[in-house]
């Protein structure tokens, strides 16, 4: 079964047992109360969210079977995934980022510009984080100025970077 991350466990919080969560999806509907997650922990389990409200950029969450601060902190860097298959469904022009890596960057010519490596998350957009042959890194706005097309099938981004990106 193919899992994705949602979140991990940052630390306790206090002496009942919540842990401060941060979650990563942009489903504000994935953590709620009675939803559950699968640890990244050998062997892993299920946990159930009991409680939760909202801790600054994060979450403080009770999870059921976590009582006390010990139990809490051993949560301490678990992450807490989900089957893939329960995503919710993509708009048009939406990816998840682990389609995207590994994917090839060619230029507006076909040349090949690298390969894709990670997504940094941004307030005022995107970007893509493009290896190039030699071991450079170059973050690409992942705009559809810059960023055309893109081909999951195929394994291919599309890229115009504006002069001086690479």
């Amino acid at each position: 079964m193919d899992l994705v991350d949602v979140g991990y466990g940052r630390r306790a919080h206090g002496i009942g047992g919540e842990v401060v969560v941060r979650p990563q999806t942009d489903d504000p509907d994935r953590w709620v109360v009675g939803a559950s997650f699968i640890t990244d922990e050998s062997p892993p389990r299920t946990l159930e969210v009991t409680a939760l409200r909202p801790h600054h950029d994060d979450l403080l969450v009770r999870f059921a079977g976590i009582d006390d601060r010990d139990g809490a902190d051993a949560l301490r860097g678990t992450v807490f995934q989900i089957p893939a298959t329960d995503r919710r469904p993509l708009g048009d022009a939406e990816f998840w980022p682990d389609d995207l890596i590994g994917a090839t960057a060619l230029g507006p010519e076909g040349q090949t510009l690298g390969t894709v490596t990670g997504v940094e998350f941004g307030d005022a957009q995107d970007r893509l984080v493009i290896e190039t042959a030699d071991g450079s890194r170059v973050e690409v706005p992942f705009v559809s100025a810059i960023v055309p097309a893109v081909d999951l099938e195929a394994r291919v981004i599309t890229v115009t970077p504006p002069d001086g990106l690479f």
